[in-house]
């Protein structure tokens, strides 16, 4: 890797985390003690296929090259950063970024969950963001669930030879959203609402978060979409290493 290229990933993994390390701890994730034991730990345990398969799936990558261990840490930490800004709502609750689309467009979905669970495991000890017993169900919806959709839009997209950089938009915009539905149906699923249930309860949370997370989604896909585009100014090699760009254009 030239000169210019590790300057460039070293200053946006240094940014990363330091903007990601915020003093206040009041965002999205499911706080500590909130979902029932049993929900708890039925959402563990449907991230640990997932878990398994996303650390097999980073230890392919680093065997064949060990220098994307750079490009790996960077979306770690874009990851961290972006799910650590909170920004207040209009409802009286807050939300937050994911930073999840850019590692599964790289890596895969399965590789970010792994990338989620870790960052959502220092929010909770460190930050008081999240918690210890709710990290299935937060790792579930920002750390598989939201991936998953980035990945398989782009997918998509691709396939119907849409614009790149509309498809890194539009799978990273979707896939941000989707993170919130599930969140605000795991949150229904443990209260659901004495007249309608579940998807009541659902439409409820959906309502809550909704002012400000869509506008959050959408910076999100131009952020991604940003990155990209300097990664493949800087960063070629690395991204035709781990399969991202089949050949120069």
């Amino acid at each position: 890797m030239k000169k210019e290229k590790r300057l460039f990933l070293a200053i946006a993994t240094i940014l990363s985390l330091a903007f990601g390390i915020v003093p206040t701890a009041n965002a999205m994730h499911v706080m500590e003690g909130y979902l029932p034991g049993t929900h708890c730990l039925i959402w563990g345990v449907l991230c640990i296929p997932v878990l398994v398969w996303g650390f097999m799936s980073i230890k392919k990558t680093l065997e064949h090259n060990k220098n994307t261990i750079t490009l790996l840490a960077m979306a770690g930490a874009f990851v961290f950063v972006l799910s650590s800004l909170k920004i207040p709502s209009v409802t009286g609750s807050c939300s937050h970024m994911t930073g999840t689309g850019l590692g599964a467009l790289l890596f895969g979905p399965a590789a970010v969950s792994v990338l989620g669970i870790i960052v959502l495991l220092f929010q909770a000890i460190l930050l008081a963001h999240g918690g210890l017993t709710t990290l299935g169900a937060n790792t579930f919806s920002m750390a598989v669930a939201g991936p998953f959709i980035t990945f398989g839009v782009y997918v998509i997209l691709k396939k119907l030879k849409v614009n790149k950089m509309v498809s890194v938009f539009l799978a990273a915009f979707l896939g941000d959203l989707l993170t919130y539905c599930v969140t605000s149906f795991q949150l229904a699923f443990a209260y659901p609402s004495e007249v309608g249930g579940v998807m009541a309860s659902a439409v409820k949370f959906l309502g809550v978060f909704a002012p400000t997370q869509l506008p959050l989604a959408v910076v999100e896909g131009i952020l991604t979409v940003v990155i990209i585009i300097g990664l493949e100014s800087f960063a070629k090699p690395e991204l035709r290493a781990i399969g991202f760009i089949k050949e120069d254009k």
